[in-house]
């Protein structure tokens, strides 16, 4: 086993060079009810005044091998914002409107253009929906990963009134 990030592959200047590209577009998504910005090991979000009795409705999806066509193509930015309406959908179909969503990221090797792309359709996604993106999780594992390869993952977190829940 390794005994630094630099040794096992992992490039901290790349990812700290990620998450300051992302700043700005991340904040572009915050709305009334985040408390804070990302940084933090966990997000702040207020739950909105406007539900009498609302219970809140969660769901974490991929995107399956939509992955490798996004890589095969080099056409990364899709593949976030896909992310973020196969998780809006799972919840709407339960009567739910997504009010915050987090993302996971693991990367062979980290491309911060690649996962900034990546983060442009996660915004597109969470402004279409009306959802802020108030976090996540980037990994970098070479070894688990091929270099050119990744995965991503989002959870996403809705509110529906009590009275107003579909279920099967």
């Amino acid at each position: 086993m390794k005994s630094t990030y630099s040794a096992a592959g992992v490039s901290i200047s790349e990812g700290d060079k990620f998450v300051e590209r992302i700043k700005p577009l991340v904040k572009g998504t915050f709305n009334s009810g985040v408390i804070s910005g990302i940084g933090n090991f966990g997000a702040f979000f207020n739950i909105p005044k406007s539900y009498k009795n609302a219970v809140f409705v969660a769901s974490t999806d991929g995107v399956g091998t939509k992955l490798k066509i996004a890589v095969s193509a080099k056409k990364h930015d899709s593949i976030g914002e896909d992310l973020v309406n196969h998780c809006v959908n799972d919840i709407a179909v339960c009567g739910a409107v997504p009010l915050f969503f987090l993302d996971y990221m693991a990367f062979g090797k980290l491309s911060s253009k690649v996962a900034v792309d990546i983060v442009k359709g996660l915004v597109r996604g969470c402004r279409a929906n009306g959802a802020a993106l108030i976090g996540g999780e980037t990994a970098e594992m070479p070894g688990l990963y091929a270099k050119d390869d990744y995965d991503v993952a989002g959870t996403i977190i809705g509110a529906v009134e009590r009275s107003k829940i579909i279920d099967k």
